[in-house]
């Protein structure tokens, strides 16, 4: 990469039309494609690819896609869509592509976008619209300026797509293989201007961990969908398969997304409390305990295949006890230690999602529900500091502690019954949701018998690990 070519997409993620234009249609930077990026209803990527000089055309037009052919968007007689890109989310692909000639070469840009409807309206199928439209509510009711999120995403490394098999006998943060791989996937991200924060070989034999540095959640749902893309890419480029399958491995931990989150007013973390014991405001108790009373409503969109109920089960460090504390990672909510000095920092740690989840739409429900417990100033409970896998029946009920749905099938019930749920995320998706999960469910079913309720089965391997 030239150094005019660096010293113009550094900053790329928070560019104007204008600035984008300049950049893509210069000769020199040699950007030849761009490539839309967006997700189906289950948070998979979605993309497709058109000359750098129809980008103009598409900032002012969109570009129609057929959207029957995407899971969860319309029906064939309702096919046709348009994603017009957004400009902030510009972003160059760290690396050059190259033909079989030596004279063909050419580099390709990254755009997410808004989804709308030929008639111009938003397209209510568009998850990413949907956490939009969360936090202009948060905005417009609550004054709330910002929503910074901080994911850890875990992922596994195998040989293969075909195989569970780990890479290495590794564990938490010793003895493992391919750091080298973390290390360059931190590097192209930041090419890209995605900073990370910290890297390790996690509990599970070839289970990895990068975190990234906190984001508007907008900003951040977007930077883990190409978070994901460039794990997966550069595990292929070492003819190696990456995969953020929740449970994909019998007897190991599995992989989980941490989400630590926080709000903002005015450049001010309202999470913190400098009076309060676990310094924590009002605000953030009221969210937190939203968090918590919605926490079985919101299981199925966090956790949201068949297979993250085989990692939600008792004594792999799973979050099965909908509960909160400071040193407890039993725990559904964790609250980092405050340190001096680090108000800004002040956050809370949900630990029940994984990173296979549609991020959009994980994101969307949690800020909605942590609203709804600001908004009905929900009590918290008291804090759990023991681990809870080792209570008594009679101690947990002494806390009121209750427990996440044990399986996909339990938590679409629950989910179905939730008028919150459903008037955050709209008419269309939360039935398309509904109805896609049910299928996986019955197919499930059909598949496998009740003795691998808490063992990950074969089927399962076949069915999730190629595309998760």
């Amino acid at each position: 990469m030239d150094k005019k070519f660096r010293r113009q997409a550094k900053n790329s993620g928070s560019k104007k039309e204008e600035e984008v234009l300049k950049i893509v249609l210069d000769p020199s930077n040699r950007i030849e494609f761009v490539r839309v990026m967006f997700p189906d209803i289950l948070g998979r990527q979605m993309d497709f690819a058109f000359p750098s000089e129809e980008l103009e055309k598409a900032f002012r037009e969109g570009k129609g896609f057929d959207g029957s052919s995407v899971e969860g968007f319309v029906r064939i007689e309702e096919s046709d869509l348009v994603i017009k890109p957004d400009a902030t989310t510009f972003r160059v692909l760290p690396w050059e592509y190259k033909g079989f000639s030596d004279e063909t070469s050419w580099r390709e840009a990254i755009l997410f976008g808004d989804i709308m409807i030929p008639e111009g309206e938003h397209y209510q199928g568009d998850t990413r619209y949907v956490l939009k439209k969360v936090i202009e509510k948060g905005k417009k009711e609550f004054g709330i300026d910002d929503f910074k999120l901080g994911p850890e995403l875990e992922f596994f490394i195998f040989p293969t797509d075909k195989e569970a098999t780990p890479s290495d006998e590794g564990g938490y943060f010793f003895s493992g293989k391919h750091g080298e791989i973390r290390k360059e996937i931190q590097l192209l991200l930041k090419k890209m201007g995605i900073k990370s924060e910290y890297d390790h070989h996690e509990v599970a034999h070839g289970q990895h961990e990068i975190d990234l540095e906190y984001r508007s959640a907008l900003e951040m749902a977007d930077t883990c969908m190409t978070f994901r893309y460039m794990v997966k890419k550069v595990a292929r480029m070492h003819n190696l398969y990456a995969t953020f399958m929740p449970k994909p491995s019998n007897g190991q931990n599995g992989s989980g997304m941490h989400v630590h989150q926080s709000l903002w007013k005015n450049g001010r973390n309202i999470f913190f409390d400098t009076k309060d014991k676990y310094h924590l405001s009002e605000t953030a108790r009221h969210y937190m305990a939203g968090l918590m009373i919605h926490a079985r409503e919101i299981s199925a969109v966090c956790s949201q295949w068949v297979n993250s109920y085989k990692r939600l089960i008792e004594g792999y460090e799973a979050p099965v006890y909908i509960a909160w504390g400071q040193r407890n990672r039993s725990a559904y909510i964790r609250i980092p230690e405050y340190q001096p000095g680090k108000e800004r920092a002040t956050r809370i740690e949900l630990r029940s999602p994984d990173p296979s989840c549609n991020l959009y739409l994980a994101f969307a429900t949690m800020f909605r529900v942590g609203l709804e417990g600001i908004r009905k100033k929900y009590k918290l409970s008291e804090p759990v500091e023991e681990n809870i896998y080792e209570m008594s029946n009679s101690r947990q009920r002494k806390f009121d502690i209750r427990t996440l749905p044990r399986n996909l099938e339990e938590a679409i019930k629950i989910m179905e019954k939730s008028a919150l749920l459903k008037e955050t995320l709209g008419d269309h998706i939360f039935s398309k949701f509904l109805e896609n999960k049910r299928c996986e469910i019955e197919e499930y079913n059909r598949n496998v018998s009740r003795e691998f309720d808490k063992q990950v089965s074969d089927y399962e391997i076949k069915r999730y690990l190629p595309f998760l």
